[in-house]
């Protein structure tokens, strides 16, 4: 696995997210409570970016029709069969890495 920085800390407060795009792969970066969480970008409803959604609390809504995802663990509340995948974080020097 190789990591790779996308943002610097302070650039995302608690109760925000974005898409980042590194190795021309598209991640959703989350702050939930201070901690990092990344999870593919792409709603699978109809694969609206998920980094222009919002974040209330560990849920992190699509902007395009509202689906309901477990920010930390990539659930789908709305549509349990349908997850988005999450990958592994670190934070160093100041930067948030994502891993893959």
């Amino acid at each position: 696995m190789n990591w790779f920085e996308v943002a610097p800390v302070d650039s995302l407060t608690p109760g925000q997210c974005r898409t980042v795009e590194v190795q021309g792969r598209r991640f959703t970066l989350i702050n939930v409570a201070g901690e990092f969480h990344a999870l593919d970008d792409r709603c699978p409803h109809r694969g609206a970016p998920l980094g222009a959604g919002y974040v209330e609390g560990e849920q992190l809504f699509c902007p395009l029709h509202g689906w309901e995802f477990n920010a930390v663990t990539g659930a789908c509340v709305t549509r349990p069969d349908q997850p988005v995948a999450r990958h592994p974080v670190s934070v160093a020097g100041g930067q948030v890495r994502v891993g893959f």
